[in-house]
């Protein structure tokens, strides 16, 4: 008899998904909630959930504590809530305060995509909370799985006083369009898309799948506004930075070419062979595909030609966090943005903001893809009634470079495919990092990542650094690799793996000694993105080390299996 050929993961993924569109699946959910968590099918645990926001939640040991490359699972879930371009209303945010406090232990973190995650929420608790968001018009649909993500945008767009325009109309339509609806509940992989007509570019649409920025032209000596298009860009394991097509996409353009590529993606057999490689941006790196014939393609689905593309201005070493006072196009109006240290706020925070939103402004905030929370309409006389009320609930509006520039992903904390703890390292390493440097005033993006899967970012970072795991005494204990000078915008480059790692504890060491080397010899005027670009990774090596050292490979820890890591590539970020 012949042997019985294994599925693979991707082949199993996909079959699941054939046979199902998780979204039509409300009334099981309930019906598990009823029956309890026994009652879950495999399928609905490791695959369905996600298509409404849900992951099973790690039990703090990450992936080193499980199996094939994930860890184990507690009975209780994490859960994605989608915020559209990081719009938020009082009435909103008071609702996601009280199911934090009901049913997620108090506390909930925003996410690098302008989301708010839950955690510990129980299969019994699950329908009430979807239903109590559906109530104030928010939903989970779409937030995780093989679908387009929360679709991104500027998050003061419509108030930001230097804005090309506002496109947050766009990206609320692209988001209408695409979650929820069943011609585009099975891509291949997660599908994220930016659209913004900020100046900045603060959604980063360099590493989206669909990235918009607001240009303008004159033709025929009447000014336009439009937009430039990016495609596949993506972090991960293997970074890759969208690809500019030379078209010049105007306003009624853009939601069709927003489906337009939806359904390329969708239609590429060849991105479900393999989990690991089923991102857009695969069909850069391994199908030969290039900006000339991604366009070609897209225009023949489309049915139109877009007009060539014009030339743009991107940002050159703008930092985009928003926080503190700023003044709005709207006289006599301003907005004000709070830090919220590695994006983990409470439940009275929340509560808080909502009641300041209300009593200060119109009752509008906004959420950040730097993991902040913004509240606008001031009235530029309540601005800094604002701003004291808002550092008395423990949301500055200030805070130093490391305070405002840390992001952090969720961590063994929560997330099975994650190799150290984060949040806590992150909030320990801040306060390290202020007693040691108090007069430090250089913008810093410090991301923090607790597996190569770089949902916190750390390609993009001033410093990033990605979780690994070293032996001492016999034991594995958390560390990190670093990579320097990662950067968006007029010069864009993913952060050099400059071959140094060391114990999670001796991290402050290492970024004490590297920045003390750049405050002793940096040029005029020179950021860091500068003075790492014009020293060598032996001797950004020899900074933080403080001596030589040999550069150490970025392997994979040792508990874990090969390929397990690479199999898992995307990891669980939104």
């Amino acid at each position: 008899m012949a042997d019985t050929v294994k599925e693979t993961k991707a082949q199993r993924v996909e079959r699941l998904k054939r046979s199902k569109n998780p979204w039509e699946g409300l009334d099981e959910i309930r019906r598990f909630s009823r029956a309890g968590f026994g009652s879950i099918p495999p399928e609905w645990i490791g695959t369905y959930f996600r298509w409404w926001g849900v992951y099973t939640q790690g039990d703090g040991a990450g992936v080193t504590g499980g199996q094939g490359g994930e860890g184990r699972a507690l009975q209780c879930f994490m859960v994605r809530i989608r915020i559209t371009n990081g719009l938020l209303s009082s009435k909103q945010l008071r609702t996601i305060a009280d199911l934090t406090h009901r049913y997620a232990h108090g506390t909930a973190d925003i996410t690098v995509r302008q989301n708010i995650q839950l955690h510990w929420v129980t299969i019994e608790a699950l329908p009430d909370l979807l239903e109590a968001l559906a109530r104030v018009g928010l939903n989970t649909m779409s937030a995780c799985g093989d679908v387009t993500r929360n679709v991104t945008g500027c998050p003061v767009a419509g108030v930001d006083a230097d804005e090309i325009c506002d496109a947050s109309p766009l990206a609320l339509e692209a988001s209408r369009m695409l979650a929820g609806n069943a011609n585009f509940y099975n891509l291949p992989r997660k599908f994220k898309i930016s659209i913004a007509g900020c100046r900045v570019w603060c959604p980063y649409p360099e590493i989206n799948d669909i990235g918009l920025t607001a240009t303008t032209r004159v033709l025929r000596g009447v000014p336009e506004t439009g937009f430039s298009l990016r495609v596949a860009g993506g972090l991960s394991t293997e970074p890759y930075l969208g690809a500019r097509l030379n078209a010049f996409v105007r306003w009624h353009q853009v939601l069709p070419a927003v489906i337009g590529i939806a359904e390329l993606f969708r239609d590429s057999e060849v991105l479900r062979e393999h989990r690991e490689r089923a991102r857009l941006k695969f069909l850069f790196l391994r199908q030969g595909w290039t900006a000339e014939s991604f366009l070609d393609e897209l225009q023949r689905r489309i049915g139109f030609q877009f007009d060539p593309a014009v030339e743009e201005s991107p940002p050159a070493d703008v930092y985009r966090d928003h926080v503190g006072i700023h003044p709005q196009k709207q006289p006599s109006y301003c907005y004000v943005g709070a830090a919220v240290l590695r994006g983990r706020i409470t439940a009275d925070q929340m509560h808080a903001a909502a009641d300041l939103a209300d009593r200060f402004a119109s009752g509008k905030l906004r959420t950040t893809n730097m993991q902040n929370l913004l509240i606008v309409d001031v009235p530029r006389l309540n601005a800094e009634d604002l701003a004291k009320e808002l550092d008395a609930i423990g949301l500055r509006v200030g805070g130093s470079p490391f305070y405002r520039g840390t992001v952090a992903c969720s961590g063994t904390e929560f997330c099975k495919l994650a190799i150290t703890e984060t949040k806590t390292f992150a909030r320990w390493l801040v306060e390290e990092l202020e007693d040691r440097l108090p007069g430090f005033d250089q913008h810093l993006k410090l991301h923090v990542t607790g597996c190569p899967n770089s949902c916190g970012q750390h390609w993009i970072a001033d410093i990033g650094i990605d979780g690994k795991k070293m032996k001492v005494d016999g034991n594995l204990v958390d560390a990190y690799y670093f990579c320097l000078g990662g950067a968006l915008g007029l010069h864009q480059a993913t952060a050099r793996p400059v071959g140094y790692r060391c114990l999670a504890t001796k991290v402050p060491d290492a970024i004490e000694r590297l920045l003390r080397q750049y405050l002793s010899e940096r040029r005029a005027s020179e950021n860091l993105r500068q003075f790492f670009a014009r020293h060598s990774d032996t001797e950004l090596r020899e900074f933080l080390a403080g001596e030589p050292v040999d550069a150490v490979a970025r392997d994979v820890p040792p508990a874990i299996a090969p390929g397990a890591l690479a199999q898992s590539a995307g990891g669980d970020g939104d």
